[in-house]
């Protein structure tokens, strides 16, 4: 897709996603998330957080982390998921159709962040938040070329992975098949997949 075409479709699931968010009661906002460590209201709060991230801000972050990217990450979504879940929510209103992202990253980066952390809030709490497919497809394939921070290639050596549900296929070795959503979420490190059942031997 193009960027105007990413764009709107970055803004619909960052629409989605707060739909989600709306319809949570208290006890969901503080259920442990799929990110380690993380609960929902700091999956939440990160994941539109990083359409204000500023290079000096940034860098200053950087720096207090000693050098440490994930620790910095780690200690804002910690930060700004403790503030009150409608603050969260104004928060996600003001930034649904926002453009701007951290520096350093490219325009697929909030692609892969809303589609795979809205799975991240919405599968550990029974939530049925289906992922749509062609986007997947395309943050799969920029997810699999991406390198830091998920390195899909290194973690995953001789696995051809090979979708079910659109054409996508990518990698060497023993083939395996699953929905492109599912593939998507184990190249992000967040579940391990294996043949659909019914899925003949490669």
């Amino acid at each position: 897709m193009d960027n105007d075409q990413l764009w709107v479709t970055i803004h619909r699931e960052r629409g989605r996603l707060l739909e989600l968010l709306r319809s949570l009661d208290d006890a969901e906002w503080d259920r442990p998330s799929l990110c380690d460590g993380w609960r929902v209201r700091d999956v939440a709060a990160h994941v539109i957080a990083s359409s204000d991230y500023s290079t000096p801000g940034m860098l200053i972050g950087i720096v207090r982390a000693r050098g440490d990217f994930n620790r910095l990450v780690d200690k804002l979504a910690r930060e700004q998921g403790g503030r009150p879940a409608d603050q969260i929510l104004a928060r996600h209103e003001r930034q649904a159709t926002s453009r701007r992202r951290p520096p350093g990253t490219k325009p697929q980066d909030p692609l892969v962040d809303v589609l795979v952390h809205s799975q991240d809030i919405a599968i550990p709490l029974g939530r049925s938040h289906p992922m749509p497919a062609e986007p997947a497809r395309d943050a799969a394939e920029f997810v699999w070329n991406r390198g830091f921070p998920f390195d899909a290639r290194r973690h995953h050596p001789g696995i051809r992975f090979s979708a079910t549900d659109v054409d996508f296929t990518v990698g060497e070795g023993e083939t395996v098949r699953a929905p492109i959503a599912d593939i998507l979420l184990t190249m992000t490190g967040r579940t391990r997949i294996t043949n659909e059942p019914g899925t003949p031997a490669p």
